[in-house]
């Protein structure tokens, strides 16, 4: 889950509480957009009100009932790659072919995300939905594909940080991407070879510091975050640091619905650092 929740009042993109009936206007990941009596305001709020409910599905329902209103609404198609790159994260790795299933819905993700930023070339979320569906469809994907895909992943969650310096999800994609291409450089380093012919993008596991944590600063009771700071800091051998980062992971309340398996894999790289 990458965009805060009003049911369970996440920090929005600005920082502020995106619990929006107590905010009297906007909604979550649209803070200048007000829920002025429309049917497609409305949808829009329940939409969201499920969604913070744990109900993609249901959410998804009114999301499409919205572009079926108005098939260009850059709020309703972000939202809805985001409940498709949810759908992809909650199938289970002992699933039959669940690489192809995951890439499946990732797919649809960056179909919906592609739609977002034609619909509003101006909106955060269109292109930060862009770089996390392609970023997850990397994930599944050999490494000569995520270098390939590793070029367009950088100039969207950079367009998405330069429309919201404060979106501090977008820092956690590009702290992911500086961290993955950095280990991916220095296999081919201690290979000798490049990967494939291809040229490795330049990656830093001090960018991937600088960005997770500003990811944290923004957005500090995510848990996706500190777990991610800590695989940086397990990469670069600073152990006390990951462990930190660990226990805090552990320590914060469920927000999100991958925030169980988050919790759990923060447990298990603790288990496996514990004595590092």
């Amino acid at each position: 889950m990458l965009l805060p929740q009003a049911g369970a009042r996440a920090a929005d993109s600005h920082g502020a509480l995106a619990d929006t009936a107590q905010l009297g206007g906007g909604r979550v990941g649209c803070p200048n957009c007000n829920n002025d009596g429309s049917e497609i305001s409305h949808l829009l709020q329940k939409a969201d009100d499920l969604y913070a409910g744990f109900k993609p599905k249901e959410a998804l329902s009114e999301l499409l009932k919205v572009l079926q209103l108005d098939p260009q609404n850059h709020e309703a198609l972000s939202k809805v790659s985001r409940v498709y790159v949810d759908f992809g994260d909650m199938i289970l790795e002992t699933a039959p072919d669940w690489q192809g299933k995951k890439l499946k819905q990732y797919l649809i993700a960056e179909d919906y995300a592609r739609k977002a930023v034609k619909a509003d070339p101006d909106g955060t979320w269109g292109h930060f939905y862009v770089a996390a569906s392609l970023g997850k469809i990397a994930i599944q994907s050999s490494v000569s594909k995520q270098i390939d895909l590793a070029k367009e992943i950088r100039v969207e969650v950079e367009k998405a940080i330069a429309l919201d310096p404060q979106n501090g999800y977008a820092y956690h994609i590009y702290g992911v991407w500086h961290r993955r291409m950095a280990q991916i450089g220095q296999m081919s380093r201690l290979l000798s070879v490049a990967v494939l012919w291809r040229s490795v993008p330049k990656g830093s596991l001090e960018t991937s510091v600088e960005y997770l944590k500003k990811a944290v600063s923004l957005n500090p009771t995510v848990i996706s975050h500190h777990l991610e700071l800590a695989r940086t800091y397990a990469a670069m051998g600073k152990w006390q640091l990951a462990r930190n980062s660990l226990k805090t992971a552990q320590e914060l309340p469920i927000q999100y619905s991958d925030d169980p398996l988050n919790k759990r894999e923060a447990q298990q790289l603790l288990q496996e650092i514990r004595d590092r």
